[in-house]
């Protein structure tokens, strides 16, 4: 029996390096060999967009972008998560067995406020939200970033304590943390994220992108001097480079008379050449968009017969169903 994978991705903006090595790669390695089940979190995005336009635009384009960069409707679950509603129902039932302390707890949260974002209850209970996502669908395994890892904990407290109260009804879900490229730096060194400003996008303009590249934060080190081979840099250029060539980097970077201007623009050449197909397919699903559309129509429609069976169960265990 094949097990059951899944993740979502926050329409909050354009996709970048961030989500593509993070999350999406790996999605789209696991959709050959396992059950997949994967969508775009439009909800989610609600505790941070309130324009209408611009949420809808992203969650196209988030899903218009997954399926350029290799994922297969065909092979997988695909849908926008806010067209089923279930898990609307299933976050309100498990707020009711969820621990205060439990969503105090999350760093998640106050990392984001700390940054600056709005507090508001849909990004304090956004774990809530989460675990439903997670539960809802029977997952066995949920790939996240390391700064994810909290979150997939909750949801398997969550569960616990359902199973405990009402009897066993849920999967524990594990989370999945690839050992390399566990956090994917943004041109500042902090983690990449839309919120903070400091990604790379994975498709736009060559000249954009470009300028992105070379704004790549590095240290005052002297050409003859040895570079950082932690920095932020470093890091960036690895996640396109195997093993042998990470090590021939690292020798550069050691070695008198690296220019990190030079290093810059060959990471850019790159990435360029990398996306290069994903870029083609990105240009022929923007004048298909039916293509796109249907096949998030036929994946919502999958998502929610699962989704029934355990929000039924759901109910049955809690005395909602009657008569």
């Amino acid at each position: 029996m094949k097990k059951r994978i899944l993740s979502g991705i926050q329409p909050s903006g354009e996709l970048h390096l961030g989500n593509y090595f993070g999350m999406m790669s790996r999605m789209i390695e696991y959709q050959e060999k396992n059950d997949l089940f994967c969508c775009i979190v439009n909800l989610h995005a609600l505790t941070t967009i309130d324009d209408k336009s611009i949420l809808s635009g992203n969650t196209l384009n988030a899903a218009t972008d997954f399926i350029a960069l290799g994922l297969d409707p065909k092979k997988t679950t695909f849908w926008i998560q806010g067209d089923v509603p279930q898990v609307c129902q299933s976050t309100w039932l498990f707020s009711n067995i969820t621990n205060m302390g439990l969503l105090d707890r999350s760093t998640s949260y106050k990392d984001k406020i700390a940054k600056g974002l709005k507090p508001n209850v849909g990004l304090y209970s956004y774990p809530i939200l989460m675990a439903s996502d997670i539960l809802l669908y029977g997952a066995h395994k949920v790939p996240v970033g390391k700064d994810q890892k909290q979150h997939i904990e909750i949801a398997r407290d969550i569960a616990i304590r359902f199973n405990k109260i009402y009897g066993e009804t849920f999967v524990l879900p594990e989370p999945s943390i690839e050992e390399n490229n566990r956090l994917v730096p943004g041109i500042d060194g902090n983690k990449m994220s839309k919120s903070y400003k400091n990604f790379i996008p994975i498709f736009g303009s060559e000249k954009n992108i470009r300028k992105k590249f070379m704004s790549i934060l590095t240290d005052s080190a002297d050409i003859n001097e040895p570079k950082d081979i932690d920095s932020t840099l470093f890091k960036l250029y690895s996640l396109f480079l195997n093993l042998n060539e990470i090590e021939e980097l690292k020798d550069r970077f050691l070695a008198p008379g690296m220019r990190y201007g030079d290093v810059k623009k060959e990471l850019f050449e790159k990435f360029w050449l990398h996306f290069e197909p994903f870029r083609k397919r990105r240009d022929y699903l923007s004048n298909h968009k039916d293509f796109v559309l249907s096949s998030l129509k036929e994946g919502a429609e999958k998502a929610t017969i699962v989704a029934d069976l355990y929000l039924d169960k759901m109910r049955e265990a809690m005395g909602l169903n009657y008569g």
